[in-house]
C-alpha cells in the first residue's frame, strides 16, 4: 500500500484492496452455498441437518475468525508506521492463540454437542446429520483457524489478491468433495448432508497448505521469514490481540448468533420452514460478502492512515466505503426482488419449499440496506482500534431489541416471518448507534 494524495487515488486504492476481498469473500460463502444446495438436492432432512449443524458452527466460525482478524488493524498501523520487524512477532502470536481455540472446540464438539443436539429435539435423522456434519468440520479446526490469521496478515499487507488467489485455487475441490461424499459418487461412501462438512473440514486443510506455500515464496511478503524462527510468546502482544479481538469476536458473536438462535426457534414451525429460512439465509449470506468486503477493505486502509497519522485520509475512506456499500445494497435488494423465484430454485426443486424460499427472501432484502449502513462503520472502528462499544452496542440491538421484536411477530399472522423482521430491527438499530460513534471517534481521535 502507498499513500494517496486525491480523492482519485483513494477511490483507486480502495478498490484494488476491495475487488479480491469481494471475490475470496463470495469463493469461501460459495462453500456454504454449494453446503445448502447440494444437501438440499439430496434431500430436506439432509438440508435442515445441515441447517442446524450450520446454525452451530457459524457463529463460531465468524465470531473466532472476527477475534483473529484483530491482527489485521494491528499490522496495518505497524506497516503505517514503518514498523516492518515487529510484524512476525505479532503473527506469531496470532497463531499461538489459533491453535488453542482449535484444541478447545475439537473438545466442545466430541462432548458438549451431542448433549446439546439431544436436547433440540430434533428428527432422528436431521440430529444425525447435523452431528456428523459438525464432526467432518472438526478435523478441519485448526487449519481453519491458522488460515485465519495467515490471511488477516497478508490482507493487512494490502495483498488482497494473494487471498484471493488462494480461495479460487481451493473452492473447486470443497465442490468436487461434496458430489463425491453427499451423493456417494465414484465409490466415495454416501454420507448425505453429513459429506458436507467433511468435504469442508478437508479442504480447510489444502487452505492452510496453499497458504503457507504463498507466504513462502511471494517476494512482497517471504521477507518478514513468518515460518523461520519461531517468536517467543508474549503477553503484551497476545494482550494487544484480545484488547482488539474480544470485542470485535464478541460483535460478531452476537450478530450470527442471533441467526442461529433464530434457527433453532423456528424449529416449532417444522422441516419445511427451517429448509426454507436457511435456503433464503445462504443467499442473504453470499450478498453480504459486499459489505463484510467493504468494511475489511475500510479495517486495512483506515488503520493504515491512523498509523502513519493521517487522520484526513481514513475519513475519506470511510466515505468512500460508504457511498459504495450504500450503491452496491440497492443494486442486490433489487436484483433479489426481481428474481426470488429464480433463486429459490437453486436451492431445491421440491414444489412445496420453493414459495417457502421464495417469500423468506422477500424479507432478506431488508437485510441489504441494513447491511450497507452497518458495515462499512464497523470495519472504520476496527481500523480506528475501537471497538469495545461494539459489542455492547450489538448485543442491545440484536438481543434486547432484534429479537424479542421477531418472537412477539412470529406469534402474530407474520409466523416464522415475524423473525427476519425482528433480525431487521436489530440491524438497523445498530447502525443508527455506530454511526453517531464513528463520527464521534474521527472527531476526537488522538494519535
Amino acid at each position: 500500500m502507498q499513500q494517496a494524495s486525491s480523492y482519485f487515488e483513494r477511490w483507486k486504492q480502495f478498490f484494488i484492496i476491495f475487488f479480491p476481498i469481494v471475490i475470496t469473500q463470495l469463493a469461501l460463502f460459495s462453500m456454504t452455498f454449494f453446503d445448502t444446495t447440494m444437501s438440499g438436492h439430496y434431500s430436506s432432512t439432509a438440508l435442515a441437518g445441515v441447517a442446524i449443524g450450520s446454525s452451530l458452527w457459524s457463529p463460531v466460525n465468524a465470531s473466532l475468525t472476527g477475534f483473529l482478524m484483530a491482527i489485521t488493524p494491528i499490522v496495518s498501523q505497524l506497516i503505517g508506521a514503518k514498523q516492518d520487524k515487529k510484524v512476525k512477532a505479532t503473527v506469531h502470536n496470532g497463531i499461538y492463540v489459533a491453535l488453542i481455540i482449535a484444541f478447545i472446540l475439537i473438545l466442545i464438539n466430541l462432548f458438549l454437542v451431542p448433549i446439546l443436539l439431544t436436547h433440540m429435539h430434533l428428527n432422528d435423522t436431521v440430529a444425525s446429520t447435523a452431528r456428523h456434519f459438525l464432526t467432518g468440520i472438526s478435523i478441519g479446526l485448526p487449519a481453519f483457524f491458522l488460515s485465519a490469521v495467515l490471511r488477516s496478515f497478508i490482507d493487512s499487507l494490502g495483498l488482497t489478491r494473494v487471498s484471493m488467489v488462494i480461495t479460487l485455487a481451493t473452492v473447486p475441490v470443497n465442490i468436487l468433495l461434496n458430489y463425491l461424499l453427499i451423493f456417494g459418487n465414484f465409490g466415495f461412501p454416501e454420507l448425505g448432508g453429513a459429506g458436507s462438512g467433511y468435504a469442508t473440514g478437508i479442504t480447510y486443510w489444502l487452505v492452510l497448505l496453499v497458504s503457507i506455500l504463498l507466504i513462502e515464496t511471494h517476494r512482497k511478503i517471504r521477507h518478514f521469514q513468518i515460518f523461520s524462527k519461531p517468536s517467543v510468546p508474549s503477553f503484551q502482544k497476545i494482550k494487544e490481540i484480545l484488547k482488539i479481538g474480544i470485542p470485535n469476536g464478541l460483535t460478531i458473536l452476537f450478530e450470527t448468533g442471533i441467526f442461529s438462535a433464530v434457527t433453532i426457534l423456528m424449529s416449532r414451525f417444522g422441516t419445511d420452514i427451517i429448509a426454507a429460512h436457511q435456503s433464503a439465509n445462504s443467499v442473504s449470506t453470499l450478498l453480504y460478502a459486499f459489505p463484510l468486503s467493504i468494511a475489511s477493505s475500510l479495517t486495512i486502509l483506515v488503520g493504515f492512515e491512523t498509523g502513519a497519522k493521517r487522520i484526513d485520509g481514513a475519513k475519506a475512506y470511510r466515505h468512500i466505503g460508504m457511498i459504495t456499500a450504500i450503491f452496491i445494497g440497492m443494486l442486490n435488494g433489487t436484483l433479489l426482488f426481481f428474481f426470488r423465484e429464480q433463486v429459490a430454485g437453486f436451492y431445491s426443486s421440491d414444489g412445496n419449499l420453493i414459495p417457502l424460499i421464495t417469500h423468506f427472501l422477500l424479507y432478506a432484502i431488508l437485510f441489504q440496506f441494513a447491511d450497507a449502513l452497518l458495515s462499512p462503520v464497523l470495519g472504520a472502528l476496527r481500523g480506528y482500534k475501537d471497538v469495545a462499544i461494539t459489542s455492547v452496542v450489538a448485543f442491545i440491538s440484536y438481543w434486547i431489541v432484534g429479537l424479542p421484536v421477531g418472537i412477539f411477530l412470529s406469534y402474530s399472522s407474520l409466523g416464522a416471518y415475524g423473525f427476519w423482521i425482528g433480525l431487521s430491527t436489530g440491524l438497523f438499530t445498530a447502525a443508527f448507534i455506530l454511526s453517531i460513534r464513528v463520527r464521534y471517534t474521527e472527531k476526537n481521535y488522538t494519535f
